[in-house]
């Protein structure tokens, strides 16, 4: 009942800047079409910038299981929405996650959780394919982790330099994957497949 409670308030106070916003760039925000534009947006950036109110070491930990084998487990594609610190214009893509068990493993849905976690959040897509390699590092036993994201920015496409084309692709990883450039190899080979 508090979640909604505070959601309700937020929400509302969200909306009035949005409000005059829309008064701001010379439109009427009573006019029929956007009498009711400030609560919908204010609805939207709530729900977009979710992760700041989750915690995904809590997420990860939940599900982190017996595992015997020591070979490289990846998920691919997985897709998330974001929005960029720098203009808050959306960005999205896919990231690949993979990592070399050490006793454990974990929840394959979790994986796809700790992305959405903090892609939904003022993000910059280095920190965020950061952010995900590291916390899966901490949060399970592992020998390395490694992480590849392939998105496309709006802040690219419809502002600035404007190149429809583009995309931004970024790595990180720790552990074997960093002293072992043969396993990063590996992954990339695997990546293609």
């Amino acid at each position: 009942m508090m979640k909604i409670e505070h959601d309700e308030k937020l929400i509302a106070e969200i909306a009035k800047h949005y409000q005059e916003i829309i008064r701001l760039i010379g439109e009427n925000p009573d006019r029929e079409g956007l009498q009711k534009t400030p609560i919908r947006a204010a609805k939207a950036l709530v729900d977009i910038t979710q992760g700041y109110r989750q915690n995904p070491l809590e997420i990860a930990q939940k599900a982190i299981f017996e595992y015997e084998g020591s070979k490289i487990v990846m998920v691919k594609d997985i897709e998330f929405y974001s929005m960029c610190e720098h203009h808050i214009l959306p960005f999205f893509g896919k990231i690949t996650v993979g990592y070399l068990p050490k006793g454990k493993m974990i929840g394959l849905s979790k994986l796809a959780r700790i992305v959405e976690t903090y892609a939904r959040r003022l993000q910059v897509q280095e920190r965020l394919t950061a952010q995900v390699c590291q916390l899966l590092y901490e949060a399970m036993p592992t020998d390395g982790v490694i992480v590849v994201c392939t998105a496309e920015h709006m802040c690219m496409k419809m502002r600035g330099v404007e190149k429809q084309d583009s995309s931004t692709t970024t790595f990180d990883y720790c552990g074997r994957f960093e002293k072992e450039p043969a396993l990063r190899e590996e992954f990339i080979r695997l990546l293609n497949l």
